[in-house]
């Protein structure tokens, strides 16, 4: 322990942590800088910060306030003491629907206090894109502004009183009239009025350098409103009063279509007269389907309010007429409205990838021109685009004037870094050109200060070097951002990251078979830290579970780069923190559609520890769950599955099961079936398979079917014959002295001979990173499927989990076998099956409401559309939720995970089930999903198979 960790120990009542996570995981922001700092504090109250501050002082260690981490330009990292307000303050301390205010703390997120003020028709204005998860402390540290702008202003117009705490431990309550000024700062102002009266932009998205004009007498000397867009080099927040507006009781959404982002940029300001809410563009290529979007190449979102929702829509419709448009779409559906807002919200990560895959990156993200000059602007900023032989996709506030953009620099080697560099300030000159401003939204940082005397000049910027002084005389708050700043080419996130691949055991194809590159993907722009599920999405559980940084996927994505890069993290794949890290991770591949650049945690844990083991013994769990398939066969060929059940629901027996086998000491063990699927299989259809004439169709008998719910595959053999399919099961291996393929091909050409499953997708080794063995286990099942493959029978995988792996980690893996890709996509679910193969058939109605999950693996790799119309068409009505149940596959068996398992049953499974009717049938097609419901809440979840095939068995009756 260093002197300076045991000092503020000592100190502070709130967590000190110099170890080598809590430090990894704030080196990075949502920007392309990485700064170490020496630790991380997690202040409970003012008290606390006052102390850090002291102790720093009296060291010279400088101290960097930081929110959510979503700060594009570096903002939020620093080399001293990291000051996290998102672990204690981040509270709402009080709202007055009356005075339409609210009292909150820097760690406050803004979706909770939206949350608390919509019941009473209220709302904060400013509202980023990453509104779940940015906090109002960094919202007033970077001056924030959001879709909402062009009607209620930006953080600055939202901002009453501020209480601050100053580098040397003064205690200021700031607002209007010079309230809580520093010593020396009115003499400063009024000395250089002339300057601040004509050396600033008059723009709605000026955020550039620091907001002393608000300090002139005529704007009323705000006190407040000038230290908003500070970044915390004048002072630490500490807690806020800000102002609320009225929320229009019905809105309406209208999308406008244009020929490209130009031409949509032209449009917007001529709109602003109609006083939309919101005038938001981008354009196609930020988009991956833009089936729901009207026929353009770029599209304005443009929102409208009222007092209903005709009035709403009227104006709505006003606009489209105004408008010069090649087509138009307005919505009055809520959420249909919520479902075209995250288009444009998660272009921040979209436009991470360019069209091609290539990479693209921050770093002029938010130029902010007078809204009638945008059009121009962005014709000149794509021929400079196409001088420096760049890409990006512009897109955002174009009601404002203010653009965000990702551009494909090459952040990797010293050339491209030197085109960054010469772009940057070619660009800087092409804004100021415009009247515009570097920043419009995000702040200045390390991106953009080094350029601030290009926007304001020498003389101005030496004003702000003053300014800082009297603030901040020791220079203790967050050296090198706004003032002196760091040159805009240091310090780059990626320089210390390997030049050359890693070798790794998946393909990552999307990333060119380099896991620094699949590990480069995770920006920072942090959505995997909401605190609720917004439909059917999942990520990231874990997080949601813990409200801990580590166990998002962010943070581990931080640690996995920290490892890669050897500085702080230095024993590489064997890392304990990174193992720690990785534990909670529920390998629910939430991350991989959820995540706005598809970071797939889920493989990179498996790859993970694939490494960290290779050579040693591994956890007890991974022999007794990731050889599940073995164990239940065994089983299997004994015939010993009563004597198992029996010893598994005796106490003693159970206990000392669980304790060897590594399993957490509250669970059950499953019950074995009497009979597997197979065995039913040959026994009811002695020939082979069903007689049907219709199409050929393989029912993949997967470990959890076959072993532990045959009722499963019964069933969906019922619904799939009745649909007129002919189904098959695949060919087996025969075990004749040494181990061989048998003729599985004479076996699927003649449907009715017999044959048994010893297919196997490889979840479990998958899961827990047994990846020679999932290989091996993959191989083999290739060599069965050689004679499927010869046809064109789908594979109808019954177990979400199995069917994702099928689907992923399969081609994935297996990469150098074309056979791998073509099984993959041959992997069909039970209702894709129907709606492709029986297109003719219709289901019987079952006329009942439904609850439950819809599994997390369908939904991050599968896609759950076709279930939803199967389910409409048999009068299975409502929605199944979002989240992951908790148990996902072996987590929630193994030791150690049982409260998080359960927390996140908790999260929405468990309470929709609770709220649902009696009469409605609980869905859960998943095994784990189902033995969740079992063991958490004693309710028996249903495959939708099984719902269809008692409906099938009561029509034939």
């Amino acid at each position: 322990m260093t002197d300076l960790e045991a000092e503020l120990r000592r100190a502070v009542r709130g967590e000190v942590g110099f170890d080598v996570t809590s430090r990894a995981l704030v080196t990075m922001d949502a920007s392309n800088y990485r700064r170490v700092p020496l630790g991380v504090v997690a202040p409970r109250d003012a008290d606390d910060v006052a102390a850090v501050l002291e102790v720093c002082r009296e060291r010279g260690v400088p101290v960097v306030p930081r929110g959510g981490g979503t700060s594009i330009a570096g903002q939020a990292t620093g080399t001293g003491v990291v000051l996290d307000f998102t672990r204690h303050m981040n509270r709402l301390l009080s709202l007055d629907p009356q005075a339409g205010t609210a009292i909150v703390q820097p760690g406050l997120v803004l979706d909770r206090l939206q949350r608390a003020a919509a019941p009473h028709g209220l709302r904060f204005g400013p509202d980023p894109s990453t509104h779940s998860r940015c906090t109002l402390g960094g919202m007033i540290g970077n001056n924030s502004c959001g879709s909402h702008s062009v009607a209620w202003g930006t953080t600055a117009d939202s901002v009453r009183e501020l209480s601050v705490v100053t580098a040397r431990g003064a205690r200021l309550r700031l607002g209007q009239g010079w309230q809580g000024a520093p010593e020396g700062l009115r003499a400063l102002v009024e000395s250089e009025l002339t300057r601040l009266r004509t050396g600033f932009p008059e723009l709605p998205r000026r955020i550039s350098g620091y907001a002393l004009d608000a300090l002139l007498p005529e704007k009323g000397a705000d006190v407040a409103r000038a230290f908003c867009g500070s970044e915390g080099t004048l002072g630490v927040l500490t807690e806020a009063v800000v102002r609320l507006v009225r929320a229009p009781r019905a809105r309406a959404l209208a999308v406008l279509a244009y020929p490209d982002e130009s031409a949509a940029a032209e449009a917007a300001a001529g709109l602003l007269p109609h006083d939309p809410l919101t005038v938001e563009g981008m354009a196609a290529d930020l988009v991956p389907s833009p089936a729901d979007l009207p026929r353009g190449g770029a599209w304005l979102f443009v929102e409208t309010g009222g007092d209903t929702e005709a009035e709403a829509r009227a104006r709505a419709d006003t606009i489209v007429r105004a408008a010069d448009v090649l087509d138009a779409l307005v919505v009055t559906d809520p959420a249909g409205q919520r479902a075209l807002w995250r288009i444009r919200e998660d272009a921040s990560g979209t436009a991470t990838r360019m069209p091609d895959g290539s990479e693209a990156w921050p770093g002029w993200e938010d130029c902010a021109v007078p809204p009638a000059r945008l059009g121009a602007y962005l014709r000149d900023f794509r021929d400079l685009m196409t001088a420096h032989d760049l890409r990006g996709t512009p897109y955002g506030h174009f009601g404002d004037g203010c653009i965000h953009v990702r551009i494909d620099f090459d952040l990797l080697s010293e050339p491209g870094v030197a085109r960054f560099r010469r772009f940057s300030e070619d660009l800087a000159d092409l804004v100021v050109a415009h009247g515009g401003s570097l920043s419009g939204e995000h702040g200045d940082g390390q991106a953009r200060a080094e350029l601030l005397p290009r926007m304001y000049g020498a003389e101005t910027v030496a004003l702000f070097e003053r300014a800082k002084a009297v603030w901040d005389p020791d220079d203790l708050l967050n050296p090198g951002m706004l003032v002196r700043p760091a040159p805009l080419d240091a310090n780059l996130r990626f320089s210390v990251l390997p030049r050359e691949p890693v070798d790794v055991a998946f393909g990552y194809p999307t990333d060119g078979g380099d896991f620094s590159a699949a590990v480069r993907r995770c920006v920072g722009v942090a959505k995997c830290r909401t605190t609720s599920v917004s439909g059917s999405s999942v990520m990231c559980p874990s997080f949601r579970a813990t409200g801990e940084e580590q166990h998002s996927t962010r943070g581990r994505a931080r640690l996995l780069h920290e490892m890669l890069a050897g500085e702080l993290v230095t024993d590489g794949w064997r890392s304990e923190e990174v193992r720690d890290a990785l534990d909670l991770c529920l390998s629910c591949k939430g991350c991989r559609s959820d995540c706005p650049v598809e970071v797939d945690m889920a493989t990179y844990k498996a790859e993970f520890l694939h490494h960290h083991y290779k050579g040693r013994r591994r956890p007890a769990a991974h022999y007794s769950m990731g050889w599940l398939p073995v164990w239940l066969r065994w089983v299997s060929r004994m015939r010993a599955g009563a004597v198992v059940n029996a010893l598994a629901a005796a106490g003693p027996s159970a206990a000392v099961a669980k304790r060897l086998g590594g399993i957490a000491g509250e669970r059950r063990i499953p019950r074995v079936a009497r009979e597997t699927f197979s065995r039913w299989w040959r026994r009811r259809a002695p020939a082979g398979a069903s007689r049907n004439s219709g199409a050929l169709v393989v029912l993949w008998p997967d470990t959890f079917t076959e072993h532990l719910s045959p009722s499963v595959g019964r069933a969906a053999v019922r619904v799939l014959e009745a649909a007129g399919l002919r189904v098959a099961l695949p060919p087996t291996l025969r075990l004749r002295g040494r181990r061989k393929v048998g003729d599985g091909r004479s076996a699927l050409l003649n449907p009715f001979a017999p044959v048994r499953g010893r297919v196997c997708c490889g979840l479990t080794y998958v899961s827990t990173g047994q990846l020679d063995r999932a290989r091996a286990v993959l191989r083999r099942t290739l060599d069965l499927m050689a004679p499927v493959l010869e046809t064109d029978a789908p594979v109808v995988v019954l177990e979400p989990s199995c069917a994702a792996a099928l689907r992923t980690d399969l081609p994935e893996l297996l990469h150098d076998d074309p056979r791998a890709a073509r099984l993959a996509a041959r992997v069909l679910t039970f209702a894709e099956t129907l709606e492709r193969h029986a297109p003719d058939w219709s289901p019987p109605r079952v006329d009942r409401p439904v609850t439950g999950q819809t599994h997390c693996h369908q939904h991050a790799v599968l896609g759950d559309a076709p279930d939803r119309r199967l389910r409409a068409a048999a009068g299975l009505t409502g929605e199944l939720g979002g989240g992951c149940c908790g148990l996902a596959g072996n987590f929630g068996f193994e030791k150690g995970h049982f409260e998080v398992s359960s927390t996140c049953a908790e999260d929405q499974l468990l309470p929709a089930v609770r709220q649902a009717p009696e009469t409605a049938v609980v869905l859960a097609d998943g095994f784990s999903c189902r033995t969740q419901l079992e063991q958490l809440a004693g309710v028996s979840g249903r495959h939708l198979a099984e719902v269809l095939a008692e409906a099938v068995e009561g029509e034939g009756t």
